[in-house]
């Protein structure tokens, strides 16, 4: 009894488990955890801090041997034998020397990478936020065109009816043959309508599943949340405050900005020569037998003093100085321009006649009911079912509008809100 007890409970709970509702939230879940293209970028991070640790090293020491002969050489003093009775007449020079980098090269250079890595975290932090928000914009253009989809389709329908009995109609001569090739013309403009429709529909929910990585994903598992008119409340006062902390271009800028003033440090220091250390060995080379001796080396600054590399620098410092101030004000600019947009909007769906939107779908039918009584015309039958079609259209695409607006608001902060 069992084992019928468990296919039979497995049966019934197959339809639940496809038809699993989706929010938003569960959207962004799945194309944080599988999106390649985010991932990928992560690995520029990890790349950048091995950069840091490969920078910290020394270099290493090199090693040079020379003046050894390798023939037996006659005439010489009398030396010892280097290993058993091999050596009396063997000469070696060996030199071991070291580069020690002066005015804190090598540190510098260890600053800038971090600088560097610190770049690469914020293009991951851009990618991030730039695929957040398109996977949202594609969420609210889903919802706008279902809702469209499903008017059109109730127009369709009422017109595929009319459309028969026209027809029928027609054949039978009880109309003329224009009002049945109107209704027909119309219902042809609407079927093409709900083509492209579902074309728009199916290239946006593919772009769902690219960007969440997740194929099986329906329309039918979306959960569509219905959309508020004050978005402007959630907004805090000090908007541009927190957008000079949090936008991701301005805190890339200022990261640019702090790797061309430590460019210009590492270029100043080169003015400094590096040290090279040196021990050298040499035996049968000269007067001493067995001579041990250190000495250091270095470049002569007279004639580059880096001078060049320096300046260039410092009109790079400039040129980055120049790019924040413009684009702080851009910031500026645009986030005042968004929010006005936003409130202007806000107005719009307050204002906006909705409950005359319900109205009207009974109004449909109270029309189509005039018709078939003669006491509207055709005509008049087709223009109200088209301005009712504009007119929530209109609506549906004034709601992403605004949706868009407080995203991309979002997004130019770089806050949630």
């Amino acid at each position: 009894m069992k084992h019928l007890l468990f296919p039979f409970a497995l049966i019934c709970t197959a339809p639940a488990i496809q038809a699993q509702s989706v929010t938003l939230t569960d959207l962004e879940n799945q194309f944080i955890q599988n999106n390649s293209q985010l991932l990928a970028s992560k690995f520029n991070i990890d790349k950048a801090q091995a950069e840091i640790i490969q920078e910290k090293l020394w270099a290493n020491p090199t090693l040079s041997i020379s003046e050894v002969n390798l023939w037996k050489t006659y005439n010489i003093e009398q030396q010892p034998n280097l290993l058993g009775n091999y050596g009396e007449n063997q000469q070696i020079s060996m030199e071991l020397e070291q580069l020690i980098e002066t005015a804190g090269k090598r540190k510098k250079r260890v600053v800038l990478k971090q600088l560097e890595q610190k770049s690469a975290t914020f293009d991951y932090e851009e990618l991030l936020r730039e695929l957040r928000k398109e996977l949202r914009l594609t969420f609210y253009d889903v919802h706008r065109i279902q809702q469209e989809v499903k008017q059109v389709n109730e127009i369709v329908e009422l017109y595929t009816q009319m459309n028969v009995h026209y027809q029928r109609q027609s054949e039978l001569k009880n109309i003329s043959t224009a009002d049945f090739y109107r209704i027909q013309t119309e219902l042809i403009g609407l079927q093409k309508q709900q083509i492209e429709l579902e074309n728009e529909q199916f290239e946006a929910l593919n772009k769902l599943r690219i960007l969440t990585h997740n194929s099986n994903l329906e329309i039918t598992q979306i959960t569509f949340h219905q959309t508020t008119t004050n978005q402007s409340q959630k907004l805090p006062i000090n908007l541009l405050d927190i957008a000079k902390q949090q936008n991701i271009g301005l805190k890339r800028q200022e990261n640019e900005q702090a790797k061309t003033q430590q460019q210009l440090m590492i270029e100043k220091a080169q003015k400094m020569p590096d040290l090279a250390i040196q021990m050298n060995y040499d035996r049968g080379g000269n007067i001493m037998r067995d001579f041990i001796g250190v000495g250091v080396s270095f470049e002569l600054p007279i004639f580059n003093r880096n001078k060049g590399n320096i300046k260039s620098a410092e009109i790079g410092v400039l040129q980055q100085q120049s790019n924040q101030l413009t684009l702080e004000n851009n910031v500026a600019q645009t986030i005042q321009q968004l929010q006005k947009q936003l409130v202007r909007m806000e107005q719009s769906l307050h204002n906006w006649p909705v409950a005359q939107l319900e109205n009207q779908k009974q109004m449909l039918e109270n029309y189509k009911k005039h018709l078939q009584n003669k006491q509207v015309t055709l005509l008049e039958f087709i223009d109200f079912t088209q301005a009712y079609r504009e007119a929530n259209q209109a609506y549906y695409q004034l709601q992403q509008t605004y949706q868009n607006t407080f995203e991309e608001l979002q997004y130019i902060v770089g806050q949630d809100f």
